[in-house]
């Protein structure tokens, strides 16, 4: 299971990821998908993003279960301490 997150993005970014995943909220976007199409999305996202930013959580065998990517420039950070992820808040 993945859960992306958008902030600031175009609406056809979010039009294209609505045909693999489902959208539960404006910008947030969740489902099931094989690692092979999970990649290929987080790249369409690169791409694509412009001045916006991208978080995306997934199912992942570590600690805590999942794994995590940021792209762009989000209003939080992820750091990693110790193979935990932690929320880092922008002061």
């Amino acid at each position: 299971m993945i859960v992306i997150i958008l902030e600031n993005v175009k609406p056809a970014l979010r039009g294209e990821l609505s045909r693999w995943l489902f959208e539960i909220k404006s910008g947030v976007f969740t489902g099931r998908v094989s690692a092979l199409v999970r990649e290929e999305l987080w790249n369409l996202i690169e791409s694509k993003l412009g001045k916006g930013s991208a978080v995306m959580i997934y199912a992942q065998n570590t600690e805590q279960g999942f794994g995590a990517k940021i792209f762009g420039v989000p209003s939080r950070t992820l750091e990693d301490i110790d193979g935990v992820l932690l929320v880092k808040t922008q002061s």
